[in-house]
């Protein structure tokens, strides 16, 4: 499958993208923190999956503008289905990891009638309490300095979630995360003032959830599935990086879901 790319214009700037042909209802991809649409690009590769696939870079990543101050979760929300409303996709399945669950989730409650299944890898349904644990672990920058520290420092912290799976992984990743140093820190702390778990158990769409054993939601996994007893679970390999680590896994999930 060749992938393509492109930009689309919204009210705040741009928003950059890839997509590959396919038939029938488009499946739109929301990537986690601090990485870019390049995560989904083994599934897009993946011959296993017949649909449409676009992957949108979320504000202050990959290609897309860089936000000022410190945007709401929401706000982020708002600006992706912006692109994909001047996409003009019609309704499409969302498909999310890490934070791009939570993109789903909001736009499940915002936009109810365009989102018609969501497919979530590492959903994460936190208590507040929960929230405030994660916030020091993943909204500390990690940002330059003049001896490029931080670069090895990234490098480890990037090992320590499983990105060194497979080095091509871990060098795309490092080149992800550098790039968004400054985005991560506004995002992550936007995912943790968010309450993802009022809109995800008020979903009414058909839900899979998915997490390797190593991820670090894998612990709220089974959580996820008591609060929408009607949604798939499906066990995953690839720890943080389920996308291109187990990708054959990840595809073959999706297929039996949209059967």
């Amino acid at each position: 499958m060749t992938i393509k790319k492109g930009y689309v214009d919204i009210s705040a700037g741009q928003i950059h993208y890839a997509w590959r042909d396919g038939s029938g209802m488009p499946i739109v991809c929301f990537h986690q923190t601090a990485s870019s649409n390049t995560s989904y690009h083994r599934i897009m590769e993946h011959a296993g999956l017949s649909q449409p696939i676009y992957a949108l870079d979320t504000p202050g990543f990959g290609g897309s503008f860089d936000p000022e101050g410190m945007p709401t979760f929401a706000q982020y929300a708002a600006w992706l289905f912006e692109a994909v409303a001047a996409l003009d996709l019609g309704p499409f399945h969302a498909m999310g990891h890490h934070t791009g669950a939570g993109i789903c989730v909001e736009l499940s409650a915002t936009h109810a009638d365009r989102v018609k299944s969501m497919i979530l890898v590492g959903p994460y349904p936190l208590s507040a309490e929960e929230r405030e644990e994660f916030r020091p672990h993943f909204s500390t920058p990690i940002s330059p300095n003049e001896d490029g520290a931080y670069l090895l420092t990234t490098w480890k912290y990037l090992r320590g979630l499983g990105a060194h799976g497979e080095l091509d992984v871990h060098h795309r990743e490092l080149l992800n995360h550098v790039r968004a140093h400054y985005s991560r820190f506004q995002t992550y702390s936007s995912v943790w003032d968010y309450d993802f778990t009022t809109p995800y158990k008020n979903a009414t769409c058909p839900i899979l959830v998915m997490a390797a054993q190593e991820d670090v939601l894998y612990p709220y996994l089974q959580r996820a599935k008591d609060l929408q007893p009607g949604a798939t679970l499906v066990e995953l390999t690839g720890a943080n990086y389920e996308l291109e680590l187990d990708a054959d896994g990840v595809v073959q999930a999706i297929k039996n879901f949209l059967a």
